[in-house]
């Protein structure tokens, strides 16, 4: 019979019966958990199914259907004797050679010898012998004739081990088998049966702990085979594998510089980096050191992309170039897309970027938890943005070249972060520039390299030539500094600090109109600033009706409300369908799939905005674009109605163009008074315009004295206060406002500190 021995390393369960220091087999309970311990259970799990026998839970008793067989073909006979026992396994079992018989006999001898000396009778002898020949024949039979052979059958039990059960193991393990026992729950109920540990061993390794949670046999198979499936995705693997960051200094643009061929002499790898700059070392230095950067990376050859602020998202040609069709499940939708990658110029090339790709949407599976839409909208992302880059960083490659894609800016959302990560596993240097600390990169990665400055300078612009350069002397950066102690949540703001803004339209009694009109947003209720966007609290009402029915009061409560920053429209139709307007023509073309095509209207003739500020421009648009997202007039999408609103909003008129031109979002907003004394409602036009300065941070007032629906024909919903002030009159006649006397209202200041006259 087979010794039982001491482990030197658990490697030593893997090596053959002659190669072993001490010849014998190994037994031994596993009751805690460390990595190492993981990657030997998979390595045993594999050797137990190709040539030995897993056990999950108990192993079953034989049924009456296999005791019924072992009687008929055996008989009830039974004898504690080394003949009977050889000539029942001859009989039973006439796959096992004689030595292997002999080795199964004796050992079944000591163990049924062991259980008479305890006291047990011939009748309980008996049936636990039927009982071990039936589980030989029924659960180990694949393994009886490996018994006593150079290469050790393995078996791999998990949970609490039987009395039956273990010395049944025990019968295996002296006929030449190696046993793990795996434990989750402990050594307690084991001990119950063997306490001193006569049978096994139980394996002590350093940094044992207990077991995660959920972890069992199962789940460690669908492990496995879910990486023998990633490894067929993979096909031919790649001989070269990325060594990111590992040989890098933390010296930032410098490591970055060194050449590829000192990063580092292992054949088997290429040498990359993954690092993220957050703010400037030195301000005053920084755009120099750019600059001179990217001459270096020129002068040594290097492949090199740049990426300034945004990544641009796939276009519509980009995206329909990608084949692909409809998936069942993550590796049917991975084996299709991959085929997309093609870099016939270097098959190693295309293996590394196929293995990538896989890795990183098997990665993203998990995230997006089954949902293969959105796993597959990530992955076509993923490949044209590959596709538009790949010849830029990987012209004429060959190893260990290694190319660099600059980011200036940082990533905005999942996509880029997702495309970033795909990249550092490429033969790519992947540089984050974020040297503005108030934009944030939201990408999260375990092999990112990062380098933390105190110093934030906002960089829209990559320096490429030296007129891009715009150095800066060490005053200029005090000021900046002051500027933004000054002006950073402090509730003072700087002339046009901000360029994102939303209107939010506020709920008022009628009486508040006249006291909000002319203060600065910044001081109106809900006033906010949330990640460089203010949020504008405006006006956007309807005033129906005359107080009391004194018409006086009425145009001189008109009259203070003509502020120097407010347009007076006095009386319906303010702009007329017949109204020339040469963007009328080309509205068509400048909307695709719901979306303004910005910069085909910014290269149009008819556009004539060029003149205003970049930043209200973008303004400008982003409220069109919202105004059709919004459906806020009635007929878009339905009728053409889209096309008049594009016609009427990009054909502003000089004086609303001067009003948007100083524009600030934190100070007076521009006003609109649009009086209507008639039945005259307002044109399609009138209310395109209205509704997308509303939309725009303009203060809005409709006074009707008819309390007609004269404003709401073409509005798609209800979205602008109605006051009911009084008495419907009608035919009023609109007077010269330059003859009408207002008493100054005095301001909250004077009401609280001077005394009234």
């Amino acid at each position: 019979m087979f010794e039982h021995r001491a482990l030197g390393s658990l490697d030593d369960f893997f090596l053959e019966y002659r190669q072993r220091r001490e010849q014998g087999i190994y037994f031994y309970r596993i009751n805690g958990y460390n990595d190492h311990i993981r990657e030997f259970l998979v390595r045993y799990y594999e050797e137990a199914r190709r040539a030995g026998v897993v056990i999950e839970g108990r192993i079953p008793n034989p049924d009456e259907k296999n005791l019924a067989y072992y009687e008929e073909i055996m008989g009830m006979q039974f004898q504690l004797s080394m003949g009977f026992l050889l000539s029942s396994l001859q009989k039973w079992l006439p796959r096992m050679n004689d030595g292997q018989r002999k080795n199964v006999a004796e050992s079944l001898y000591d163990t049924l010898d062991g259980m008479r000396r305890e006291g047990k009778n011939d009748n309980m002898l008996r049936n636990a012998f039927i009982k071990f020949m039936c589980w030989l024949y029924y659960k180990f039979e694949r393994i009886v004739n490996l018994l006593g052979e150079n290469r050790i059958p393995k078996i791999l039990y998990e949970g609490n081990v039987s009395n039956y059960e273990l010395k049944f193991l025990c019968i295996l393990s002296k006929a030449g088998c190696d046993i793990v026992l795996l434990q989750y729950e402990g050594d307690g109920e084991y001990c119950a049966l063997d306490q001193e540990s006569r049978y096994s061993r139980k394996l002590e390794l350093p940094g044992m702990g207990e077991f995660p949670q959920g972890f069992c046999i199962r789940n460690l198979r669908k492990e496995i085979e879910e990486q023998a499936n990633v490894e067929r995705l993979y096909g031919t693997p790649p001989k070269l594998q990325n060594c990111t960051n590992a040989w890098i200094e933390g010296k930032g643009l410098i490591d970055v510089q060194k050449p590829v061929q000192t990063r580092g002499q292992d054949g088997r790898f290429f040498y990359n980096c993954f690092l993220r700059m957050e703010g400037a070392e030195d301000k005053l230095t920084y755009l120099n050191e750019l600059y001179h950067f990217q001459l270096e990376m020129a002068r040594a050859g290097r492949n090199m992309v740049i990426v300034e602020l945004e990544l641009l998202p796939p276009s519509n040609e980009e995206i329909s170039a990608i084949r692909r069709k409809q998936y069942k499940d993550v590796n049917q939708l991975i084996a299709d897309l991959v085929g997309n990658i093609i870099f016939a110029a270097n098959m190693e090339l295309q293996r590394i970027l196929r293995k990538a790709f896989t890795d990183i949407v098997l990665e993203e599976a998990k995230s997006v938890e089954g949902n293969l839409n959105r796993l597959t909208n990530r992955a076509i992302y993923l490949l044209c943005w590959l596709k538009r880059f790949q010849d830029a960083l990987f012209k004429k490659w060959e190893s260990p070249q290694v190319g660099c894609f600059v980011y200036l800016g940082g990533c905005k959302n999942e996509n880029e972060a997702i495309f970033l990560r795909f990249l550092s596993r490429l033969p790519v240097d992947v540089v984050i520039l974020a040297p503005d600390l108030n934009r944030k990169c939201c990408l999260k990665a375990d092999n990112l390299y990062e380098l933390h400055y105190s110093d934030s300078l906002p960089v829209r612009k990559f320096p490429r030539e030296s007129s891009d350069l715009q150095l800066t002397t060490a005053a200029y950066q005090a000021e900046r500094e002051l500027d933004t102690i000054m002006y950073q949540d402090t509730g003072m703001y700087r002339n046009q600090q901000y360029q994102k803004g939303v209107s939010a339209v506020l709920q008022s009694i009628y009486e508040e109109i006249a006291i909000l009109w002319d203060q600065e947003l910044k001081y109106r209720p809900n006033f906010n600033v949330t990640d460089s966007v203010v949020t504008m609290p405006v006006i956007y009402a309807k005033v129906s009706g005359v107080k009391e029915g004194l018409v006086s009061p009425y145009w001189a409560g008109i009259k203070s409300l003509l502020t120097p920053e407010t347009l007076l429209i006095k009386g319906a139709p303010y702009l007329r369908p017949e109204d020339p307007n040469p963007v009328r023509a080309c509205a068509a073309g400048f909307l695709k799939n719901g979306k303004l095509q910005r910069e085909k209207i910014k290269a149009h003739s008819c556009y004539t905005y060029g003149v205003l500020r970049e930043e209200m421009q973008e303004h400008i648009l982003d409220k069109l674009q919202l105004l059709l997202d919004r459906k806020l007039i009635k007929g878009i999408y339905e009728n053409g109605t889209e096309y008049t609103v594009i016609a009427t909003v990009l054909n502003l008129n000089r004086d609303i163009l001067r009003m948007l031109q100083k524009f600030d979002f934190t100070k007076k907003n521009p006003k609109i008074v649009y009086i209507n004394t008639t039945e005259t409602v307002l044109t399609l036009e009138d209310t395109i315009l209205t509704a997308f300065l509303n939309l725009v941070g303009f203060d809005i007032v409709f006074f009707v004295p008819t309390g007609y629906q004269s404003v709401e024909r073409y509005l798609s919903s209800k979205s602008m206060e109605e006051h009911q002030n009084g008495e419907y009159i009608y035919d009023l006649a609109i007077p010269d406002f330059d003859t009408i006397s207002v008493k100054p209202r005095r301001s909250w200041r004077e009401k609280i500190f001077k005394r009234g006259d």
